[in-house]
Formats: C-alpha cells, structure tokens, sequence
C-alpha cells in the first residue's frame, strides 16, 4: 500500500513576535535548527515517504513563501487555502486530493511543520508502526507522546483497552490545569501530538458518518472544487470534528523527543543551553543571568542579574517578558498600537 505524507503549515506569525509575521510565521523560520522549521520537517520525513508524494497544506497568502524554501518540492504539492477552516477541511481535502492522485486508497501520515523532533529515526519507526496499524484495522490513529512532563499546555489522550499494535482511544482530554495534568501522567495519560495516520478513504468515511460541518462539502473536495468545498464547510478541527465522535479511533505511544515549539520559552527545551540555563542567539552578552531566552538581530543585548526572561531585538524593536508571558504574546500584540504590531 502506498504511503503519502500531509503537512499542516499553516500559521498566523503571533507566538514568535516580533520575529515572526503573518507574512512568515514560525513554520518559515529557523528556530530548532539552521534552517525553517518546515524544510526540517521534509527532511524528517524524506526517507519514509518522498516530497512527489508529500503535500503541504497553508494558506493561499503563503503559498509563494512556501515555494521559495522548498523548491524541490513539486509546485501543486503546496495547497493554499482560501480561508483558514480548522485542521478538520484541511486534512479532509488533503484526503480527497490523495485519493484523486492515487487508486491505490493509500495511507496518509499527517504531522505538522512547526515541530521539532530530537530523535528522527524514532520518529520515522513510530510513523510506520502507526501505518501498519492504520492499514490493519482501517481505523484512524493517532501517535500519543509519552509525557516528559506534567505539561498544562497540551490535550491528553486517555488509551483505552488493548488490540494488535495499539489501544483505542477511551477519552481525548482539554488542556488541563497543572494538577489534573500530574494526575493524568500519573495515570497513563498521553500527550495529544496532532500525529494521524489513517487511509485516506477510511478518513473520508469517518467525516460522512460523524461530522455536519464538513460532509456535505465532501462531493466539492472529490471533484476537486476548492472554492465550493471550503464556502460551503463549517470551520471545525479534525478532534473536535471527527476522532472525538468516532468509535474508531486507536492510539499508540511515541518517545522520540517531540516538541511543538509554542513558545520563545520553549527554546530551552529545543537548544543547548549554557551552565546557567540560558539560550541565546545573535550578539547576546549574558551576566548573572538563568534560565532566559535572548534573540538578537543586528544589534547587541546585554542581560545583567536576572533570571527567566525571554528578550527579542531586531529591527529597532525589543520586547521583554517572562517565560511565562511568552506564551501569550497574542494579548501583547492586541494590546498594542497598530504602529508596534504592524511592524514587518
């Protein structure tokens, strides 16, 4: 059975401001590595599935950016939406586009391009077991990370009873405060990674049989009118949409040192940090200084005796906030005058 890849590289340029933009959002910069998170995620996925059978999925605004980083990459592989519509129509469309290019009802692994993975081997062998299973059961899965931490900013995943390969899903959980998060990893709970891995038509069933706000548009997605399909879906996430109501849903665990990089903060999971915790990148002078975050472009930063600070500078522009803050830079941004946060 044939295997395509689907990459989610869509994106608004908020949680890495005043670095990011709507015009380059976190997927296009180098952040874990030398190059744009999106080109790392093509790489990953280079030896289990090749770029003419990987399509990338974003915004019609990013279609040309998009192109620029990957230019090995065949130019209708870069789907641009119309409209932003939930990962549910994107992953949908992606289905029905599969399912056109090849008769073969192939697989389809589904991740997204703002991730940063250490061990790439790992993350490629837990993609082809999720495969397996996927072909085995005709079931959707999904990858659950096990916890390195009891984190409240991710959705959980409750693994239910066992079958060949993997578990199905007993619950998908919010976000949850930090107690219930150290009860959930307590428990068993699993990361909810954003993986999925299923058949392209095993998926499309799944929206027919669970999900109104997308499966009267399907018959626009299978003859390949975008326009149609996405002004007549209702915008709606695949979890919300389609695993949380579908009884075929089966998970099985991953350690491959994940990261969805969300935050300046999350730097110091993704770098090497010096002596004193710190991460830095640019012109940055650091004394008495832990556990901060400081990105410098084209000027210096000096940080004298404090401690979890994320500083960016460039540009003529330098904001500074806690690790914490950092994880609500969308707030900032809407708090300031158009002026600040228009700044390209």
């Amino acid at each position: 059975m044939s295997r395509w890849a689907v990459i989610l590289a869509g994106g608004s340029g908020t949680r890495f401001w005043p670095l990011s933009t709507p015009e380059r959002p976190k997927q296009l910069l180098p952040l874990a590595t030398s190059e744009p998170l999106l080109v790392d995620a093509i790489r990953r996925l280079g030896p289990l599935v090749p770029v003419e059978r990987t399509l990338i999925i974003t915004s019609a605004a990013l279609a040309r950016a998009v192109c620029a980083v990957l230019p090995d990459l065949p130019r209708d592989n870069i789907i641009g939406e119309p409209r932003a519509a939930g990962t549910g129509p994107a992953l949908a469309w992606a289905a029905a586009e599969i399912g056109r290019r090849d008769a073969d009802d192939p697989v389809m692994i589904c991740v997204h391009a703002d991730w940063a993975i250490r061990n790439a081997d790992g993350f490629r062998e837990t993609l082809s077991r999720a495969a397996a299973v996927a072909e085995r059961h005709g079931a959707l899965v999904t990858v659950g990370i096990v916890p390195e931490r009891p984190d409240p900013g991710f959705g959980y995943i409750q693994p239910g009873e066992h079958v060949t390969g993997a578990r199905r899903v007993a619950r998908f959980a919010e976000k949850p405060d930090r107690g219930t998060a150290e009860r959930m990893v307590a428990d068993g709970f699993l990361w909810n990674s954003g993986i999925f891995v299923w058949r392209a038509q095993d998926f499309l069933r799944e929206i027919d049989a669970h999900t109104p706000e997308m499966a009267p548009a399907l018959r626009h997605a299978s003859a390949g009118d975008m326009a149609a399909f996405y002004g007549a879906v209702t915008p709606v996430t695949v979890d919300e949409g389609v695993l949380e109501r579908s009884t075929n849903v089966l998970v099985i665990p991953g350690e491959f040192g994940w990261d969805d990089v969300g935050t300046w903060a999350a730097l110091r999971r993704v770098h090497e940090r010096d002596a004193a915790g710190n991460v830095v990148n640019g012109d940055v002078h650091l004394v008495r200084a832990r556990d901060c975050v400081a990105y410098a472009e084209d000027q210096t930063v000096v940080l004298y005796g404090v401690a979890d600070l994320v500083v960016v500078a460039r540009d003529g522009l330098t904001v500074v906030t806690t690790t914490d803050g950092a994880a609500d830079l969308k707030s900032l941004i809407d708090a300031l005058p158009a002026r600040v946060r228009e700044r390209r």
